[in-house]
């Protein structure tokens, strides 16, 4: 399809207000991302060049958070400069109703919403992986690993210079079914093996039942119950993969197999993968809604109330999205309508302004 010059000509001005509000707010996220990496920063001795390198890795990810309100802001300042250029007045009279040109914007805004879902959110949770691992780095805490795979939980600690390697079928909340953990020299030889059919991890003195203890001599002790110190309990286990940002599309749903083969809930990731694959239409939803309330806010004179007005606006959106995931996660709201059900709300808004945008 061949683009009328009209319409090239608003498709390159929206995009290039796009770029230039996307450049505003990822020099401001760096700038305080900055900040936030300088304290880490003090406490870990860590070189300046290695805090802008953390800043810019971590930028990515928290403006992919944001995205919504880029587009809210981009329509608002393309709307603007067609006002005061006298360019829409010129398009009504020549037959291109605000209608048209709202559509034109929504479709350009749902292309490039399926290519920031099919692309950028991939780069980005690459370099938000690559930002944790070397916060981990830097912060010397790289003593332990964990993971979830089709085989259960693993996790690698060192205490006191030991190693344990930790292996678990089942993880549900605060306990541990079917947990072996192995006391490896430096150079992985097995000292002694711990056997247990459960464990309870609310603290970090794990309370093991059933326990059989293999020591490096082949002998073998039985307990009912024996307590093992970790450097874990159930919420760090828990916030090693709360994290979701990290991984792409295709990672987060082999997590979630993970986790169900474990036992272990995965509804943060269902409704952080809702959250994703609807970004597009809260993309659309949020340019249609920043177009309606820019025309009924046409006579006013003050940008800085436009824009004012539009982040709180942005604020009520941001909130409205919070509370409902909040109620999906903690199970009061079925996971769809979490996270689709703030969307359904914009888009009745949306509808009933498109209503009566032809009439301003």
């Amino acid at each position: 399809m061949t683009l009328k010059k009209y319409q090239s000509y608003l498709a390159k001005l929206f995009i290039n207000k796009f770029l230039k509000t996307s450049l505003v707010f990822f020099c401001v996220v760096i700038l305080i991302n900055f900040f936030e990496e300088i304290r880490f920063s003090e406490k870990h001795s860590i070189e300046i060049y290695n805090v802008f390198y953390l800043s810019i890795l971590n930028a990515p990810s928290l403006i992919f958070e944001i995205l919504p309100f880029i587009f809210f802001v981009s329509i608002i300042f393309f709307y603007l400069e067609l006002s005061e250029k006298n360019e829409l007045e010129i398009f009504n009279s020549n037959g291109i109703s605000n209608l048209k040109i709202v559509f034109l914007s929504v479709l350009i805004t749902l292309l490039m919403g399926i290519f920031i879902l099919l692309f950028y959110y991939t780069l980005s949770s690459n370099l938000k992986s690559l930002y944790l691992d070397a916060k981990n780095r830097f912060s010397n805490s790289n003593q332990y690993l964990a993971v979830v795979n089709n085989d259960g939980l693993w996790i690698k600690e060192e205490i006191d210079n030991n190693l344990y390697i930790i292996h678990a079928k089942k993880l549900k909340k605060n306990k541990l079914k079917y947990l072996t953990i192995n006391e490896v020299s430096k150079y992985y030889e097995s000292d002694n093996t711990i056997v247990a059919e459960s464990a309870d991890i609310l603290s970090k003195n794990w309370k093991l039942e059933d326990v059989s203890i293999l020591s490096k001599g082949g002998i073998t002790k039985k307990f009912k119950s024996y307590v093992y110190n970790s450097s874990f309990d159930g919420e760090i286990i828990s916030n090693l993969f709360s994290n979701l940002n990290a991984l792409n599309i295709y990672e987060l749903h082999n997590l979630s197999k993970n986790y169900l083969s474990i036992g272990y809930s995965n509804t943060d990731i269902k409704i952080h993968l809702n959250k994703i694959y609807s970004m597009p239409v809260f993309y659309v939803l949020m340019t249609i809604l920043g177009f309606i309330i820019i025309n009924k806010l046409k006579s006013i004179k003050s940008k800085f109330f436009v824009i004012i007005f539009g982040v709180l606006v942005s604020v009520i959106v941001y909130y409205l999205n919070y509370f409902s995931s909040l109620l999906g996660s903690n199970g009061v709201l079925p996971i769809y309508l979490s996270v689709w059900v703030p969307l359904l709300i914009l888009f009745l808004i949306c509808n009933i302004g498109l209503l009566k945008i032809n009439e301003s």
